[in-house]
């Protein structure tokens, strides 16, 4: 895959979190939610394609974590570390929740999620 074509899949992510942000200030709590997992998916995607060529196909923020770990250690704070293990899986869940099962998440939710992405994940994927 070109840079070009990375950096589609990198604009494409940001558009996700933009787009988060703004159905958490609609009350689409659910959606929103399911697009920082977009964002975190995607732009994990991304680094994998700059660093190394390609990504696995997967819908596992986990694994493309640990993928990146190999190029960089400092993201696999991002799962070894309990706290933040925690929010990495809510977000997967996220990808499934979302499509198939009838959970509804709550504002307090998705405004926690959002700033667990703003504050702790995009930092460490930026730094890389």
């Amino acid at each position: 895959m070109s840079l070009e074509e990375a950096d589609v899949i990198r604009k494409r992510a940001e558009a996700f979190l933009r787009n988060a942000v703004r159905l958490i200030e609609e009350g689409e709590y659910d959606l929103s939610v399911f697009n920082l997992e977009q964002y975190c998916q995607l732009i994990l995607k991304y680094k994998l394609l700059v660093r190394k060529g390609s990504y696995p196909r997967t819908h596992s923020l986990r694994r493309l974590i640990r993928e990146l770990g190999f190029f960089d250690p400092r993201i696999l704070e991002l799962v070894n570390n309990v706290k933040n293990l925690h929010y990495i899986a809510r977000l997967e869940e996220a990808y499934i929740v979302s499509r198939y099962l009838p959970i509804v998440y709550e504002e307090g939710e998705a405004r926690d999620l959002l700033r667990f992405v703003k504050e702790v994940f995009k930092p460490v994927v930026d730094a890389l």
